[in-house]
């Protein structure tokens, strides 16, 4: 169907992943868009550049396997949906394992120069400050996390609510010449390779019980950023936890999470397993400068220094970043938006990424191309079809308009966080009893489970893509 050519712009506040994603799949509907993003004119506490789809947290993107992981499987759900995001991604990839991590720097540039070029968008720099005018009848905010305090007190006046917060931090980055890799070794899990990679795609610095236990020691005693008050009774995201927090649940803690010696063998000393081991991935495309996985902190700067070089390895090292920490904020979306994430307040208001409650990069930019592909076809006069539930997409929608347990009022406690996308979220699967003859037991039938939720999902997407195809031929 030809695009009327007096169709209004679709307006998109936020550059971010979810909202440079939005603005490329409208436009590549054939609908002109408007993307507003306050950067460089007015920064953020964690944004350092004024590009789109600045990434501030990780350069990972997490598992790419689409067979038996729901995040990998997304990644391919975006790639059949013509994602931008994952399209500079898979450009910019990094050796990672079985993770896709990217270079920051470039993916930036691809997304920004994709928008940029692209006919139907407009790029509007400057703070949209407040409720956003009457005359824009359609409007996609994607201001992530860090929405501005006077767009955030205008949302929070019109849904009635008061948003949700939690706190999500930082890792640091160090330069690569200042790890001893006399000490250090580079390997995957279980020689595991991904995307770019070799099986050999992190450094890991090996502990033993001693050096754990200074390390935790250490890590507990240490200085941290103190609270104002508005920000004492926040919430952590359990996804994303601070590792001196995780230190406090218990000493063998971390041993457990990042610091996990599973699947790695110390070539500088092949008899005796790490007790302990702290992995950095690759960051930028140079290979320079090195992620510590898994290690987002609130400790002061001072103290992370002193700290971090407690890991064997890590001595002499030289820190690009350091860890830090911002307040995130999320709608009680079960309650306010409806089942395309419109504002039932306001249904010209449609939200995108974070703010919705959706815990991730890519799945941030997947709500992004869902809000993207709903405002654009109603602004070409059709309903939204909204993707399968068995979809990791539709799985995602679920979650967010609904899939929650009720709020207890007399508890006084809300039930909805933000949530990375999992197979938890998807509806059960059959799976056959056996295979080859043989009866599937324990990890087997897991996996077998798996697999099989994500051919139907990818089945069942396909199917939907084809169908909203013929709808925008007709």
């Amino acid at each position: 169907m030809a695009t009327p050519p007096d169709i209004d712009a679709i307006h998109i506040i936020g550059g971010g992943l979810a909202g440079s994603e939005a603005a490329w799949q409208a436009a590549r509907a054939g609908v002109p868009v408007v993307l507003h993003e306050m950067r460089p004119d007015r920064m953020t506490e964690a944004h350092k550049t004024g590009g789109f789809a600045e990434l501030v947290c990780s350069n990972s993107f997490r598992s790419d396997d689409a067979e038996t992981n729901a995040v990998g499987l997304l990644h391919e759900e975006m790639r059949r949906a013509d994602s931008l995001i994952m399209a500079s991604g898979d450009a910019h990839k990094l050796p990672a394992g079985g993770a896709l991590a990217v270079d920051r720097d470039g993916f930036s540039d691809q997304v920004s120069e994709k928008l940029n070029a692209h006919p139907l968008i407009e790029i509007a720099r400057g703070e949209v400050a407040g409720t956003p005018p009457p005359e824009w009848s359609s409007v996609i905010i994607a201001t992530g996390p860090l929405t501005s305090p006077a767009l955030g007190e205008a949302v929070r006046k019109l849904t009635g609510e008061d948003e949700l917060a939690f706190f999500d931090a930082i890792a640091p980055i160090a330069y690569k010449d200042s790890i001893d890799m006399d000490v250090c070794w580079f390997q995957s899990r279980y020689d595991k390779a991904g995307p770019g990679g070799t099986g050999a795609d992190y450094i890991n610095c090996p502990l033993d019980k001693a050096q754990y236990n200074a390390f935790i020691d250490a890590l507990l005693a240490g200085d941290k950023t103190e609270f104002r008050d508005w920000e004492k009774d926040t919430p952590y995201f359990e996804g994303c936890l601070p590792i001196e927090v995780m230190a406090e649940r218990g000493r063998e803690t971390l041993r457990h999470g990042p610091m996990k010696p599973v699947g790695l063998t110390n070539p500088h000393n092949p008899d005796i397993k790490p007790h302990a081991v702290v992995q950095l991935r690759q960051d930028n495309a140079l290979g320079t400068l090195w992620n510590m996985v898994g290690f987002q902190t609130k400790l002061k700067y001072g103290a992370q220094t002193d700290i971090f070089r407690l890991i064997p390895g890590l001595e002499n090292a030289v820190f690009a970043r350091l860890g830090g920490l911002h307040r995130n904020t999320f709608l009680n979306s079960p309650k306010v938006l409806d089942g395309t994430l419109r504002l039932t307040a306001d249904p010209r208001l449609r939200f995108a990424g974070q703010i919705t409650g959706v815990e991730g990069y890519v799945e941030s930019a997947a709500i992004g191309l869902l809000t993207g592909r709903f405002a654009a076809a109603e602004r070409l006069g059709r309903t939204p079809a909204l993707p399968p539930a068995t979809t990791a997409m539709g799985a995602l929608i679920n979650h967010i308009t609904g899939g929650h347990l009720a709020r207890d009022d007399t508890a006084g406690s809300r039930s909805f966080q933000p949530m990375n996308v999992n197979f938890g979220l998807f509806p059960p699967v059959d799976v056959p009893a056996t295979q080859d003859g043989k009866r599937l037991r324990g990890k087997e039938k897991g996996r077998a489970r798996k697999r099989a939720q994500t051919a139907r999902a990818l089945r069942d997407l396909d199917a939907w893509l084809g169908r909203t195809a013929q709808a925008a031929a007709e």
